[in-house]
C-alpha cells in the first residue's frame, strides 16, 4: 500500500523546498509504505507566512459560522474514510486494527464537538460606571504550531488542531516522521472540505526538528501545542520564552492503578493488562505502576502474570491480535534496555518479556512484569515508553495515596473498588489529572484532560482546552447618560 504524501503551504500541496524525501515503514514488517517531504527551515517560514496572512485576513478569524461548517464537512469526510485511514494508521503505527478504528472515530466525534463549539466563545458586558462599559471579548490568539507525535497521530492531532480552528486560529502542523502519511491524509480531508480558506492549515513533514525549532523560536508563532516527553517539553518552554507565546503542553505520565480488597481480581487483571499493553504500552495514560492491597497480592501477581503472557502479540492487521509492534526499531532497542535494566535491579522478576521469536521485524516485544517495594526506584520514576508494568503492595489507604503519589508526573491514575465513597476520597487525594473508578483510558472529547507537575501545562479537550488558543480583550467606552 502506498500512500506518498506532500507539504501543505497556502493551500498547495508541494515537495519540500530542500528537495528531500524520507521513507516510512511498516514496524510489523518492515515494508516502504510511502514517502514524505523531509522539511527545513525555509518550508516552516512560508509555512507561518501563510497561515499569518490567513490569519489577518477576518474571514477566518472573526466569522464562527463558516469554521462550524468547515469542521463539519470534514468531519464527514473523515467518517466516509475512516476504513482506509485506519488502515493506514495501524500499517504506519502498528497499533491493532480495533484501536485505530476507535481512534479515527473519536478523532471525528471530536471535531465536531468543537464544530459545535465554534460558535459558542461568549464574553460579557457590564457597566462600571454611570454610561460607561466594559466589553470582554474571546479573540483567536493567532498562529498555532502544532507538534504531533507518532503514538496517537490521529485523535492527538486532532484534539488540537480542532479547538484552534474553532477558536478562529490558523495553524502550521508538524507531524511525527513516523505516521507523516495518516497525518496528511487527515489534513487532506480537511483541505478538500469546502470554505476553507488557502493557509489557514499548513502541514510540514520532517525527519528532524528544523521545522519545530522553528515554529517555537519564530515571533510570528503565538502558540505552541505539543504532546511528547518531558525533555522536549523543556526545551520547548526554554526556546520559547524569548517570544513569550502560549504553551499547551502534555508531557507523559505514569500512572499508578490502586487495586483494594474488595475487587474480583480475574476481570480486573485482565482489564489491567490491556490498559498496560494499548498501542504496546506507547501511551501516556498506559497503565505503568499496580499497587494490590497486600491481602491480595499475591493472588493478582498470579491473574496478571496470566493475563499479560496471554496476550496474542503480532501484526496489527492480523485478526485476533491484541498487541502489535514498537513504532520502530530505535524505539524497541531503547524500551528494551530500559526493561533489562529493569529486571536487574527489581526485587522480582514476574513475567520476562523480551523479543518474541520468530517475529516478522524486530520492533515487537513481549510485555514484562516486575514486583518491587522501593518507590524511588527509576523503573517507578521514570516514564519507559513500552510493555512493562510494576506491581506494589500497600496496606490501608494512606499508604496507597503516599506510594501513588511519589513521582514526578500527575497526567492519570484509576482506582479499582467496589466501595463507592472510598473510591471518592482517594481520588480527591491523588494528584492527578484524571482518575478512572473501575476503568482506565477512558478519554472523551467533552471532558478536560491533561497532568499535574511534569505532566504538562494546560488541559485538551472539553471546552477549557479553547482558552489555549484564545485572548481576552478588554474594550472601554464612555457612552454617556441620556439626558445628562
Amino acid at each position: 500500500m502506498s500512500a506518498d504524501a506532500l507539504n501543505l503551504v497556502g493551500g498547495i500541496w508541494q515537495p519540500s523546498l530542500a528537495g528531500r524525501v524520507a521513507e516510512s515503514h511498516n514496524p510489523a514488517d518492515g515494508s516502504v509504505l510511502g514517502v514524505f517531504p523531509d522539511s527545513g527551515r525555509e518550508d516552516a517560514r512560508m509555512a507561518v507566512e501563510a497561515a499569518a496572512k490567513a490569519f489577518n485576513r477576518a474571514g477566518w478569524s472573526q466569522n464562527p459560522r463558516l469554521r462550524q461548517m468547515v469542521l463539519l464537512r470534514w468531519a464527514d469526510r473523515m467518517e466516509q474514510a475512516q476504513e482506509s485511514l485506519a488502515k493506514l494508521l495501524t500499517l504506519e503505527n502498528g497499533k491493532v486494527l480495533a484501536q485505530s478504528r476507535g481512534e479515527i472515530a473519536a478523532a471525528v466525534s471530536e471535531i465536531r464537538y468543537y464544530a459545535g463549539l465554534a460558535r459558542y466563545l461568549p464574553g460579557h458586558v457590564f457597566e462600571v460606571e454611570p454610561g460607561c462599559y466594559s466589553t470582554l471579548i474571546k479573540e483567536a490568539a493567532g498562529v498555532t504550531g502544532i507538534i504531533v507525535p507518532w503514538n496517537a497521530p490521529a485523535v492527538l492531532l486532532i484534539r488540537s488542531l480542532a479547538p484552534a480552528l474553532a477558536a478562529g486560529c490558523t495553524a502550521v502542523v508538524k507531524p511525527a516522521a513516523q505516521t507523516a502519511l495518516v497525518s496528511a491524509a487527515m489534513i487532506r480531508a480537511l483541505h478538500e472540505a469546502d470554505g476553507l480558506p488557502d493557509g489557514v492549515v499548513n502541514l510540514l513533514s520532517e525527519t528532524g526538528a528544523d521545522v519545530a525549532s522553528f515554529l517555537v523560536e519564530s515571533p510570528d508563532v503565538e502558540v505552541i501545542s505539543f504532546t511528547g516527553s518531558n525533555q522536549v517539553g523543556q526545551k520547548i518552554m526554554a526556546a520559547a520564552a524569548p517570544t513569550m507565546k502560549r504553551l499547551s503542553l502534555e508531557l507523559g505520565g505514569k500512572s499508578c492503578c490502586l487495586v483494594f480488597d474488595d475487587v474480583d481480581v480475574a476481570p480486573v487483571a485482565d482489564a489491567l493488562a490491556r490498559a498496560a499493553t494499548i498501542i504496546s504500552g506507547q501511551q501516556c495514560t498506559a497503565a505503568r505502576r499496580v499497587l494490590v492491597h497486600a491481602s491480595r497480592y499475591e493472588e493478582m501477581k498470579a491473574a496478571l502474570a496470566g493475563a499479560l503472557g496471554s496476550l496474542r502479540v503480532g501484526n496489527g492487521m492480523d485478526e485476533g491480535v491484541q498487541m502489535g509492534p514498537l513504532i520502530d526499531e530505535a524505539a524497541c532497542s531503547h524500551v528494551e534496555s530500559r526493561i533489562q535494566a529493569t529486571l536487574d535491579a527489581a526485587d522480582e522478576v514476574v513475567l520476562r518479556g523480551g523479543r518474541p521469536e520468530g517475529a516478522a521485524s524486530s520492533s515487537f516485544l513481549l510485555p514484562t512484569l516486575v514486583a518491587h517495594r522501593d518507590t524511588g526506584a527509576f523503573f517507578i520514576q521514570e516514564e519507559i515508553f513500552g510493555p512493562l508494568l510494576v506491581l506494589e503492595s500497600f496496606e490501608d489507604e494512606a499508604e496507597a495515596v503516599g506510594r501513588a503519589n511519589h513521582t514526578e508526573y500527575g497526567l492519570s491514575a484509576s482506582i479499582w473498588t467496589r466501595h463507592g465513597a472510598r473510591a471518592m476520597r482517594v481520588a480527591r487525594a491523588l494528584r492527578n489529572g484524571t482518575v478512572w473508578i473501575n476503568d482506565h483510558n477512558k478519554l472523551f472529547a467533552e471532558a478536560e484532560t491533561g497532568g499535574y507537575r511534569r505532566s504538562g501545562l494546560g488541559r485538551l479537550h472539553g471546552y477549557d482546552a479553547l482558552l489555549d488558543f484564545l485572548e481576552t480583550k478588554h474594550i472601554y467606552q464612555d457612552a454617556g447618560v441620556v439626558g445628562v
